[in-house]
């Protein structure tokens, strides 16, 4: 019999359940009423301890209002990926506190005042 253990697509796949979930401002609970599953099951499904069975999938992309494919995001750099998918970087509260005050920030030149900065800093480090 095939093993049936989450993989590391799965771990992706859940996680992007989980930045989506985030995103639309829903809880786990909320998103297991909407496809029938209890909000355990959701936290099984977004750390990628369950797999998440194609019809599943199909009704959380269609739940928080995204394309199935937006569910694999950063798949096909899982294998001795050398830089940190999108959503890995979100994982991050730091990183998702600088997007959300870069992202009030109206002011184009300083923006890229500020990304300019980030980067120099960023470029020390190594």
């Amino acid at each position: 019999m095939a093993n049936k253990a989450a993989n590391s697509v799965d771990k992706v796949v859940g996680r992007n359940v989980r930045l989506q979930r985030l995103a639309a401002k829903l809880t786990q609970a909320e998103l297991g009423r909407e496809i029938g599953v209890t909000f355990q099951q959701i936290q099984k499904y977004e750390n990628g301890t369950n797999r998440i069975g194609a019809s599943r999938l199909s009704r959380i992309a269609e739940v928080l209002e995204i394309p199935v494919p937006a569910l694999f995001e950063g798949v096909g750099s899982i294998p001795g990926a050398g830089q940190s998918s999108l959503g890995e970087l979100l994982m991050e509260p730091r990183s998702r506190q600088l997007a959300r005050a870069f992202s009030e920030i109206s002011d184009d030149d300083i923006q890229r005042c500020l990304m300019a900065l980030i980067e120099q800093i960023a470029a020390r480090r190594h």
